[in-house]
């Protein structure tokens, strides 16, 4: 009608807070959706892995030291002369090669180690093993070298390493360390097994070879 009045708008009572509430239920509901799938796949990929593992029935890897040359073995004072000083600096050099086999159908992925050498309970170095992967149903060997340069000896050691290596010629080592390891299945690591190594070994400093070995796993540890 010609010189009608317009209505005003009039927001409804509580308008904005209905489109709030909706919003958020909204969103709630999305994340619930989300979380619920993640948990769902983590679900089936859980059974997949589990019922690899009870099928394939995996085996613990075995690691072994297989073989030590000692490269060098020298001491300061030299070997043959007389213990005047209260210390004697030792520099050794000796490869190591551990072995590793998998009996299992699937790969196993090592994680890098250390292993410590030790005479007489006394460290004089550590010898690093560099990660590596192994397939399955396969032997590996793994070489590394400790290097010992001008490591002090303090004297009562000292009086034995020397009686050791020129009256006896022979030097009693001790090699330990951790190795963990871990079977992969469908891009699966499976839970981590870690074996405890301990060598005794003994080296001929005259001949530079190794005399004797004796080692042995002192648990597995999960």
């Amino acid at each position: 009608m010609v010189g009608s009045t317009p209505t005003p708008y009039v927001r409804a009572p509580g308008g904005f807070r209905e489109n709030y509430q909706v919003s958020t239920f909204s969103f709630t509901k999305c994340c619930c959706c989300v979380f619920s799938l993640i948990f769902i796949v983590a679900v089936i990929v859980g059974v997949i892995a589990l019922v690899v593992f009870v099928v394939l029935k995996p085996k613990k890897p075995e690691f072994n030291l297989q073989s030590v040359q000692v490269l060098s073995l020298e001491t300061d004072p030299p070997l043959n002369s007389a213990l005047t000083s209260m210390e004697v600096l030792l520099t050794l050099n000796i490869a190591m090669i551990f072995s590793a086999l998998n009996p299992n159908k699937v790969g196993i992925k090592y994680s890098g180690s250390e292993f410590y050498v030790m005479y007489k309970e006394m460290p004089l170095g550590v010898a690093m093993v560099p990660p590596f992967y192994q397939p399955s149903h396969s032997n590996t060997t793994v070489q590394t070298e400790l290097v010992v340069t001008r490591v002090n000896i303090l004297q009562a050691a000292a009086l034995d390493l020397i009686r050791d290596a020129t009256v006896n010629d022979r030097v009693p080592l001790r090699i330990t360390g951790d190795v963990g390891a871990r079977i992969r299945v469908l891009q699966i690591n499976s839970p981590k097994v870690e074996v405890s190594l301990d060598c005794q070994i003994v080296i001929s400093p005259r001949r530079r070879a190794l005399t004797s070995k004796q080692c042995g796993v002192d648990g597995v540890n999960f």
